[in-house]
């Protein structure tokens, strides 16, 4: 597929009120949209990735407080914010490294900076995913087999 057709479908979409395209074109299909995370892609469809993440100049996040469940008077619990640890890559998400195999990790796993996460698969090629900071898997944010998309975030981590 030729790359300077998709740039022209990309910039349409933005210059336009129109929030998705999909063509059909000798048995290839493209689909680009404003918002990808609202519609899942089907299978070898492209969408533009989402915005960056903020540059390393960029403030935390504030921390965000919660008041205490059933407690009268008493001072509001102060959670940090957790980290994501997100796709590198457009694929097919797997937990581990063969079907018949134990997950990398489950929720509560600590981990530690290069530990193996999970695989993406993205054409035919298995990507072991690392872990970027060190500390416990709060969540896991997608299913086994399901298609992620660039900077999707995978897992949610407390850090240590």
């Amino acid at each position: 597929m030729d790359l300077n057709y998709v740039r022209k479908l990309v910039k349409l979409l933005s210059e336009s009120a129109v929030d998705e395209i999909e063509i059909e074109e000798e048995g290839k299909k493209i689909r680009v949209a404003k918002n990808p995370h609202s519609v899942p892609p089907s299978p070898g469809t492209y969408a533009p990735p989402a915005a960056p993440p903020p540059g390393p100049g960029s403030p935390p996040p504030p921390s965000t407080s919660l008041p205490e469940a059933g407690a009268q008077g008493a001072p509001p619990v102060t959670t940090t914010p957790l980290h994501e640890i997100k796709s590198p890559i457009v694929g097919t998400f797997y937990r581990s490294p063969a079907p018949d195999a134990a997950p990398f990790i489950q929720v509560g796993s600590v981990i530690r900076p290069g530990a193996v996460l999970c695989i993406v698969e993205a054409m035919k090629l298995m990507n072991e995913i690392e872990a970027d900071v060190a500390g416990r898997i709060v969540k896991i944010m997608v299913e086994n087999g399901q298609p992620v998309e660039y900077d999707q975030t995978l897992f949610l981590v407390e850090k240590s």
